[in-house]
């Protein structure tokens, strides 16, 4: 009856679906391990999982049958970021031991939160409140498929008795043991507590070796040249993760070097080290990673724009790399970019700083496993904190942790300023808290006194920038020029692809067929936010709010326009027979937007119902005073001959019980995200922010 429930269950909405990774049948047919990954809907605020860059959490779930003990243990735990969130559920059927008749079940589950991007309190009660549901429907699922089954005419099944095979081979010879070829997948029965002797003792696991043997220690040079000083604990579980590898793994066998540092990262502890460095080689072979200094050529805005750069070594000989975090233009890499290109660019940082790491170790003669970074925030300030960059910020540091553990050595954060404690804020929580312990950070001039950079960077090699005598070739950064902005579709056609969510979106507006997005709220004082720049022409952007729901989008034919736009897309919602003030109304103040500028803004919802976000085309009104048309008319009719604007845009809808602690507020709206503020609107009725930046 429990196993109906796979592929997928129609009693558990929230089960999308489930494919069988492995599967175990013992010879005798006594023993079925089988391990699935499951696929789950979690039912969870839109924002966490905007946040969290996921819409389906991932499980997986072995479920082990002995019919010869007459038991089923079925064990779960989570895939989905599984280096911040540790979920482990146990279930077991039995026979009660007083009445055959009966079936006993036990379930117990465990909880643990590392960090989760500051919302842990909120996973917790997600995680809870799914778990009670869970447990409220489980009888009611089993006997749901129990019944199902008698209306099948299955009532009953045999009790499992051995073969007759068996049985004489068990009578005719002690010595020999049957040996399949996935006798190691059992290994995850003998933890869900299966008393089968012939599984615990044919089972060979790699990494449980015989003490004493000859691989069990390693060169005590090669020990001190390369790795470090290791107790003989690390040193065995190095040995033991690695011979594991290679008799498991097929490609190719990172270093022991690089093994270490993942051992390091979860406390040498085997299995947990086992799982992320296993996901982390699979990561690396799906996105060629291991060849991306020879194939990979960063774009020349990046060469341009991006201010990082290595720059010789520190006092203990670690690679040095510099970042001038605040005269980077973030806004202007990612729309220039987009996230695939920044992500591919940090990855090479990371594969680059890990063969210095080797080159130094072979200079020095000691080992060199990891690197300092030195960030100089003088110029940092609330433009850097603009929300999709922060976003792909933090999903960048989400696939460093995961992928390059223990690499920093060391972290130097000069001239942080007022603002650096928001940023630090929104950043602190996607960042492991053994890295956090290597973080100093400096206001002002401070790095110049005792404790300062001289304590790490020896006076010869300190950036000029930062007062020293050594020229950095570090790039000056400055603001990306919006000449070089692609839109959605074109960095959609990157051939390669790191991640498959494209922050923006294009629109084409065009005069008479304006384009709308509709958005429904649930709940009153939802935030609704926006962030668009306007490509070509000059339009007006309007909101308004209709209590019933809008005809389904349809794709404008444009008529007497005839003009196709394969670079964006053209939505209206409002029906021609809708009446402004009956049956919708204006909830902000139109707000006219040119060609060139970027608008970020928030609206507090008063109500429930179905808001619509509209880019509409602004006509140049004519002049007042003669008929002939003027200078500036001629000029602008002819840059917008074809009738056709282009914007392209970001929105989210945020809970209002979390929109102050997200990564923007009313407050940095006002604040701003440009470097130059044109105009300020806002209501106070309706709460809205809304900046301009040329």
């Amino acid at each position: 009856a429990y196993e109906r429930r796979f592929p997928t269950c129609p009693l558990i909405p929230m089960f999308v679906a489930s494919d069988t990774v492995n599967e175990y049948k013992s010879e005798d047919e006594a023993i079925h391990v089988i391990e699935r990954r499951c696929k789950l809907d979690i039912d969870a605020p839109r924002l966490l999982k905007k946040i969290a860059g996921v819409d389906y959490v991932y499980f997986v779930q072995k479920n082990s049958l002995n019919r010869r003990e007459r038991t089923l243990h079925i064990e779960a735990y989570n895939e989905t970021f599984s280096n911040r969130v540790i979920i482990n559920e146990h279930c077991c059927y039995t026979v009660h031991p007083d009445n055959e008749d009966w079936t006993c079940f036990e379930q117990s589950a465990s909880l643990d939160i590392k960090s989760f991007f500051g919302f842990e309190s909120t996973v917790e009660k997600i995680a809870m409140k799914q778990y009670t549901s869970n447990i409220k429907k489980g009888k009611e699922i089993i006997e749901y498929y129990l019944k199902q089954l008698e209306e099948e005419g299955i009532t009953f099944v045999p009790r499992w008795t051995p073969p007759v095979a068996c049985k004489l081979e068990s009578s005719t010879s002690h010595t020999r043991r049957p040996v399949s070829p996935a006798i190691n997948i059992p290994d995850s029965a003998t933890k869900e507590g299966l008393n089968n002797k012939e599984i615990l003792n044919t089972s060979s696991s790699p990494s449980e070796p015989t003490a004493g043997t000859p691989d069990d220690k390693l060169d005590a040079d090669y020990i001190k040249r390369y790795l470090g000083d290791l107790t003989p604990m690390q040193e065995s579980c190095l040995i033991r993760l690695r011979q594991w590898l290679q008799e498991t793994h097929k490609g190719k066998i990172p270093k022991d070097e690089h093994i270490l540092r993942f051992l390091r990262a979860r406390d040498f502890n085997i299995d947990k080290a086992r799982e992320i460095l296993c996901q982390s080689l699979t990561w690396r072979k799906q996105h060629q990673v291991d060849y991306i200094l020879d194939t990979w050529n960063p774009p020349q805005v990046l060469q341009d724009y991006y201010a990082g750069g290595w720059h010789h070594h520190d006092k203990d000989g670690r690679p040095l790399y510099v970042l001038r975090l605040g005269q980077m233009d973030t806004k202007g890499l990612v729309r220039a970019l987009g996230e695939e290109a920044l992500l591919r660019y940090v990855l090479s940082i990371n594969e680059e700083g890990l063969r210095r790491c080797e080159e130094n170790t072979k200079v020095f003669g000691r080992p060199i496993s990891s690197w300092t970074c030195l960030v100089d925030l003088e110029g940092l300030n609330m433009r850097h904190l603009w929300r999709p960059g922060v976003k792909a910020l933090l999903r960048i540091i989400e696939v460093v942790e995961a992928n390059y553990p223990e690499t920093l050595g060391r972290l130097l954060i000069l001239r942080a300023p007022r603002v650096f404690p928001v940023l630090w804020t929104l950043v602190s929580p996607f960042i492991d808290d053994n890295t956090r312990k290597k973080f100093l950070i400096y206001a002002g001039n401070d790095y110049q006194g005792p404790g300062g950079l001289l304590d790490y960077i020896d006076k010869e090699i300190i950036p000029d920038f930062l007062g020293g005598e050594c020229m950095c070739e570090v790039p000056e950064g400055g603001l990306v020029p919006k000449s070089l902005y692609r839109t959605a579709e074109e960095l959609e056609n990157e051939d390669i692809k790191l991640w498959t969510e494209t922050i923006y979106q294009s629109a084409s507006v065009f005069k008479g067929a304006p384009h709308e997005v509709l958005i429904q709220i649930v709940d009153a004082s939802s935030v609704i936010t926006w962030d668009f720049d306007v490509c070509k022409g000059d339009i007006v952007f309007n909101i308004f709010h209709s209590k019933r729901a809008p005809q389904p989008p349809k794709k404008e034919s444009l008529g007497a326009h005839s003009i196709t736009s394969p670079g964006g897309n053209n939505v209206q919602l409002i029906d021609k027979v809708w009446q402004l003030g009956r049956d919708y109304s204006m909830v902000e103040s139109p707000l006219i937007c040119k060609e060139g500028e970027s608008v970020q803004g928030s609206h507090v919802t008063r109500w429930p119902g179905f808001y619509i976000l509209q880019w509409k085309f602004h006509s140049m009104p004519a002049c007042a005073t003669t008929n002939l048309p003027r200078v500036d008319d001629v000029l602008a009719s002819l840059q917008v001959s074809s009738h056709k604007c282009k914007v392209m845009y970001y929105t989210e809808v945020i809970g209002s019980e979390d929109f102050r602690g997200s990564m923007t507020s009313l407050e940095s709206s006002h604040s701003g995200f440009s470097q130059l503020s044109a105009a300020t609107t806002s209501s106070s009725q309706s709460h809205s922010s809304s900046m301009i930046s040329r």
